[in-house]
């Protein structure tokens, strides 16, 4: 019909020469003549191989049509890798790298030209990718995780410009080999096998003072990180001299990720001027060039022992938890079929930590498995344990006092496997409050906080268990360094809210309520924190804010009661436990 759109699916890819205005800048001709020879030689002879169509290039940017996703990214890939291999012996300032972005959708048809959302998305992709990398939409993986074996790493959902949905995006990077050029520890020269378990680099700490006396606060800080990390038991740390190889170098983390057979680099700087101090610190995934974490931290310069203590607990306990979250996020995309002990464990955490029913069960089947696979695997257990305890403490099922005793057991197993693991130390000790053994618990929390000082889930639960103890002004202070140390902890709902039970039991309800409200707008708060901010709005009297809590509890938890709450938090003064009884019934929930 005369006039009428013509749309067709087409695979998309976008390419852009990075650096391309720099690289013109500094050298044309040179620029010019390396691109139509990487054009000749390599670009479109793939792009032809693989039944690509140019539609258009427009300078340092290209845009090729294929009939299949698969197609469109076996020759992305192939020309990446192609574009490594003649880069090899290029200086880094004038090599020429692209970055491609990967899409699948319906185009608009004009002539020779596609427009449309479809293109749009390629496109934003491509600014997604690495330099030497590729970013392919969501709706490209679906298409080729069967056919194709390509190492992908998910990078999430990102919200892209003119594009009303977030886009789910996935990155593709070639493996680099060893730069003889550069600096690296004394071997055989071939790229170390990653460990069986999460493994770390801590990159010695720049000292941008432009003072040479300061080298020595920059130096201490990375030891003291290395030190605190190396105590962590779930993960692979490079020692010290390894690490300090870099020093005053300006090396490639990719590069020393490979040197060293690691994953995750941790690299940061110190600049001091008059008496105060500022550490930037970031965490980077070395395999897929993503930034986990990054922060800023400053501080004023009194006692400089204190200060270093201070940005070593903060650091390593903040990179414990990203790293913790980083890995259960990666797992969630393997195989069920490949799972080892420890992917088990990594999925059951993420499964546990959403603290639905479903879930919850679908965790303990993953615990169950790492279990048969290594009973002695101290992390096994220690899931095992939680999972037991959610049931238990969420009322999941109708076996409670089974759920107690399972949990009580696999935390001891857990600690008898290695009682050097905090996390057999808490899991323990959780498994304890669930029965009113709060001297016992207390003392599991303070040994999982002696192993590891920056252990944010060690001092939240000393917290938990000092409120129910009647000590809740002295449970403020662990529950502070908690947030401090884990502030975007998947457990940080719970750390708030244990706040808010303190508060409300010194009757501060301004400050119950604040914390209380908070908890409940963290992702993944269970039924527990809105009915514990509705009894701190009903004991104070405030009626509008009590019946928007109830709303959100009775779509939550409909059949909700007291006694849900109460067998969970075993309060040893019975003035305590009257406070939430009175509360509630006055929000009409009656015992």
């Amino acid at each position: 019909m005369v006039g009428q759109t013509q749309r067709r699916l087409a695979a998309i890819v976008l390419a852009d020469v990075v650096g391309y205005s720099r690289l013109i800048g500094a050298d044309e001709t040179g620029t010019l003549d390396a691109m139509r020879a990487h054009r000749d030689i390599l670009w479109d002879p793939t792009i032809q191989k693989y039944g690509g169509r140019i539609v258009n290039r427009a300078g340092d940017s290209a845009l090729v049509e294929f009939g299949s996703a698969v197609a469109a990214l076996e020759s992305s890939v192939e020309i990446q890798k192609g574009m490594t291999e003649r880069n090899a012996d290029v200086p880094e300032d004038k090599r020429v790298e692209l970055r491609i972005g990967v899409n699948i959708g319906e185009v608009v048809v004009d002539g020779e030209e596609i427009y449309g959302d479809g293109v749009n998305i390629a496109a934003r992709l491509q600014t997604l990718a690495q330099p030497g990398g590729i970013a392919l939409s969501g709706n490209v993986y679906e298409n080729i995780v069967n056919r194709l074996n390509l190492p992908l790493t998910d990078a999430g959902e990102h919200s892209v410009k003119n594009i009303s949905r977030p886009v789910h995006v996935w990155r593709w990077r070639p493996r680099l080999n060893p730069e003889p050029a550069a600096p690296s520890p004394p071997g055989d020269g071939a790229p170390l096998a990653l460990p069986d378990k999460p493994s770390i680099a801590v990159l010695p700490f720049d000292n941008m003072s432009g003072d040479p006396e300061q080298e020595y606060f920059a130096d201490g800080l990375t030891e003291d990180i290395i030190t605190s990390l190396s105590r962590l038991r779930w993960l692979f740390v490079i020692a010290r001299n390894s690490s300090f190889h870099y020093k005053n170098t300006a090396p490639d983390v990719r590069q020393v990720a490979e040197d060293l057979g690691v994953r995750y680099v941790l690299k940061g700087s110190v600049r001091k001027a008059s008496n105060r101090v500022r550490v930037n610190a970031q965490l980077i995934d070395a395999v897929s060039g993503r930034h986990i974490w990054a922060d800023r931290f400053d501080r004023e310069l009194t006692d400089i022992f204190d200060l270093q203590d201070e940005l070593t607990l903060t650091i390593a306990g903040q990179v414990d938890s990203e790293l913790a979250q980083s890995e259960r996020d990666e797992v969630r995309i393997k195989p069920a079929a490949h799972l080892n002990v420890w992917d088990c464990c990594k999925r059951g955490m993420w499964h546990a930590y959403l603290f639905t029913e479903k879930d919850n069960a679908e965790a303990l089947r993953l615990f169950e498995r790492a279990v048969r696979l290594n009973p002695d695997f101290a992390p096994a257990q220690a899931g095992l344990s939680l999972a037991h305890f959610t049931n238990a403490f969420l009322g999941f099922g109708d076996r409670r006092d089974v759920e107690i005793a399972a949990a009580k057991e696999a935390g001891r197993l857990s600690v008898r496997s290695d009682d050097r693991d905090p996390q057999s130390h808490w899991a323990l000790g959780r498994a304890h409050l669930l029965c009113g053994e709060i001297d016992q618990a207390i003392a599991e929390f303070e040994s999982a906080i002696k192993l590891n000082p920056s252990y944010a889930l060690g001092h939240y639960n000393l917290g938990w268990a000092l409120n129910l103890d009647g000590q809740a002004a002295a449970a403020l202070e662990p529950l502070d360094l908690a947030l401090r140390l884990s502030p975007r902890d998947p457990l940080a709902y719970a750390f708030m809210i244990v706040k808010c039970q303190c508060y409300f039991q010194l009757r501060d309800f301004e400050a119950a309520w604040q914390w209380g409200e908070q908890a409940n707008r963290q992702p993944n708060a269970h039924y527990l924190i809105p009915a514990l901010a509705m009894a701190v709005a009903a004991a104070e009297g405030w009626t509008k804010r009590m019946e928007a809590m109830k709303a959100q509890l009775r779509q939550r938890k409909p059949d909700f009661r007291p006694e849900l709450y109460l067998q969970s938090h075993m309060y040893k003064q019975q003035q305590h436990r009257q406070y939430y009884l009175d509360a509630f019934a006055i929000a009409g929930y009656a015992e």
